[in-house]
């Protein structure tokens, strides 16, 4: 029996319930990240027993799962886009933004499918948005590829801000202070291909980067989709 199936227990002595579990665990993972998460630490936030918390949640990973299905009610849309690409490109933007409130959710995105409810609202609303399209085998090669893309594109951004937060570098700093060591390896010329981006490469910030990847996938399914199939 999954967690969605089975009922919780009656609220008593004091008020609780997998909704304030999970309000608590999605604080404290937002103010820490998920190493910050234990049954124990989410009991205290709540003032009661860690025992109390294991008649609504037996595991860790049972926490992250309601955790995660919370967030998804963040990314499901609030209306269908009559359009694919649009519906497409609303999952993989509303999925950024709720991963950049929530930066602890790219530690648990891709991997096996979410089954919560919210999760479930989500995939349907993808999927009905790509239905008729092409035969089935080809609409979910087409959403796990932009899925796909979002997904690396999104955990690159969040490794990336930690990164600056661990070591107190911003990218401008990092680059300054890498770039000595970078110039003295270009110049040795083993690395033309590289020394050309870097001198005539122009940079653009994580937003337009991704909106433009972004772009580019869904102009490849769009190709692969009107491509008749043999």
């Amino acid at each position: 029996m999954t967690v969605w199936d089975r009922p919780e227990p009656p609220p008593r002595p004091a008020p609780l319930d997998r909704e304030r579990i999970v309000a608590a665990a999605v604080a404290l993972a937002d103010e820490g990240g998920l190493e910050a998460v234990s049954l124990r630490k989410v009991a205290a936030r709540l003032d009661v027993g860690p025992m109390r918390l294991y008649g609504y949640i037996s595991t860790k990973e049972e926490l992250f799962d309601l955790m995660v299905d919370e967030v998804y009610a963040e990314i499901l849309p609030e209306e269908q886009p009559g359009d694919w690409r649009e519906a497409l490109r609303g999952l993989a933007h509303r999925t950024r933004h709720a991963t950049r409130r929530h930066e602890w959710l790219a530690d648990l995105l891709g991997g096996r499918p979410a089954l919560g409810p919210n999760a479930l609202a989500v995939t349907e609303a993808t999927l009905a948005a790509v239905d008729g399209l092409a035969d089935v085998e080809t609409v979910m090669r087409a959403v796990e590829t932009v899925s796909a893309y979002f997904t690396g594109a999104i955990r690159r951004e969040i490794a990336n801000l930690r990164a600056e937060r661990a070591t107190g570098l911003s990218d401008r700093d990092w680059q300054r202070a890498s770039g000595p060591h970078l110039m003295r390896m270009l110049a040795t010329g083993r690395f033309p291909a590289l020394a050309k981006v870097v001198h005539d490469g122009t940079e653009v910030d994580a937003e337009v980067s991704f909106a433009t990847g972004l772009d580019w996938v869904l102009d490849a399914v769009a190709a692969k989709l009107a491509r008749p199939t043999a």
